[in-house]
Parts: structure tokens; sequence; C-alpha cells
């Protein structure tokens, strides 16, 4: 089964809101985002956010230039509804970033639990280069992985766990910023451990 059915299989057969990685708020991601510092009008790219509640939070706070991109069609159906008018003021691509061309660069890439899923050194490097390609020269990059003691699978995929310094070794061409671990809140009740962290270029 490729990645997009999987998705789109769990998203039939779960609510969005109760999906384990939901969340009311992306309080720490845009914490990360603020402390990046990046105009207002400086575009933004969401990857792997179709179900986030990022897009229109940055829309509040006055973020002009966001895309976002997910390869479940489902997953951003649920954002653009939540939006309702205001949807018309993202991009939204429907796409495996792995190997889709954005066709523009951005000045801040913004993952929270796709990354983790690149277990395959291939599909990291892969993950990697197009995070470089998507970059503009002075880009940043906020990025949230199970931490080190965080789930070692989700919706039936393994996942790969990481710490500060793990995210370090694969981005030498980038300075760690700042990171920290935070408890997130299951829809279930339970407790997940995830790494924040922001990386500026060298």
């Amino acid at each position: 089964m490729d990645a997009g059915t999987h998705w789109e299989r769990i998203y039939a057969g779960t609510s969005p809101s109760a999906v384990s990685w939901s969340e009311p708020t992306a309080r720490t991601s845009l914490e990360l985002i603020e402390e990046a510092g990046v105009g207002r009008d400086a575009p933004l790219i969401d990857v792997g956010g179709g179900a986030s509640p990022l897009a229109g939070e940055l829309l509040a706070q006055g973020y002009t230039d966001i895309t976002v991109t997910d390869i479940s069609a489902s997953a951003l159906e649920v954002s653009r509804a939540q939006l309702g008018e205001r949807a018309a003021r993202v991009t939204w691509i429907e796409a495996d970033v792995l190997d889709h061309d954005l066709d523009r660069t951005f000045a801040l890439w913004h993952d929270r639990a796709f990354f983790h899923f690149m277990v395959d050194p291939v599909a990291r490097e892969a993950y990697l280069a197009a995070m470089r390609r998507g970059l503009a020269p002075d880009g940043q990059l906020v990025i949230a992985t199970f931490g080190p003691e965080g789930p070692t699978s989700c919706s039936g995929l393994p996942v790969r766990r990481y710490g500060a310094e793990d995210l370090a070794r694969l981005l030498p061409d980038f300075e760690s910023a700042s990171s920290r671990l935070v408890l997130h809140h299951t829809p279930s009740g339970r407790d997940q451990q995830f790494l924040y962290a922001r990386f500026a270029p060298r």
C-alpha cells in the first residue's frame, strides 16, 4: 500500500479530532516560528500539515504567505473546512514532498510529525534533500518529531525517535537555534513525548 492510500484509510476510519497527533492549538510550533523572527509577509510552508490548526493560527497572527502540503486530500479538506472563507488565503498542495517540485523557496519550513516516519535511510535523505531545495538560502527549519521516550510506532507505521543531537547530526549545514521536549496529550488520554527544534543556516 502506498503512503497516500494509507493516510486516506486512516482519515476515513477515524475522526480528524481523534487521531493521536491531533492538537487543539499548535502553540509550540507558533512559539518557535515567532522565535525565528521571519516577517509576516515571508513565505512559510507547513509540510504534512493537512489537518493541523497551524495555518489558521498563522493567519490570525498576520502571516500572509502560507503553504500547506499533505499527501492526503482528506487531511487538507479538514483544514480547508475549518478555515471556511479564510482557506482561500492559503496555498494547498496535495503531494508527497519527497518527489514534488514546490516551484519556489520558503523562509521557513515547518514539519510536525512527518519526518519521524522517514525510517528508511533513502526516504530520510530524500526528505532532507527536498527540504534543502525548498528553503531559501537564509531559510530556517522548525521540526517536531517523537522524542527519545516517544512512541516507536504511529498509525500502524514504525517511526524513528530523535533527541536534539540526533537531528543536529543530520543537519551539519544548519545550526541548532533552540529545542525543547514537550508532552503531547492525545485525544485518547495518552502522553507522547515530542522534540521540537529550530535550525538556522550556518
